[in-house]
């Protein structure tokens, strides 16, 4: 029974060690995070987005609170890595 409880604390662990995204600024621009709600007002074209995969885990563990969800997956679900390499600025 200890081995479970430690096996799930570490795995605990590293989802909420993963489970940040973060902004990105490039040249004093501040691309931010965005999520099915805000990807019309905070998606930028030319940047380059990957899903931050630690906030989808914790919107799936804690679908029951309702509000947790609505925000990992309305507002920071992607996370902007860098510039586009096929669209010219």
């Amino acid at each position: 029974m200890k081995k479970i409880v430690s096996i799930l604390m570490c795995l605990i662990m590293v989802v909420v060690m993963f489970g940040c995204s973060d902004n990105l600024t490039i040249d004093n621009v501040t691309y931010e995070t965005y999520g099915l709600i805000n990807q019309d007002d905070n998606k930028a074209e030319f940047i380059k987005y990957k899903p931050c995969w630690g906030n989808i885990i914790w919107g799936v563990i804690l679908f029951e609170t309702v509000v947790a969800p609505i925000y990992f997956f309305g507002f920071d679900m992607f996370e902007p890595v860098g510039y586009k390499t096929d669209v010219r600025i």
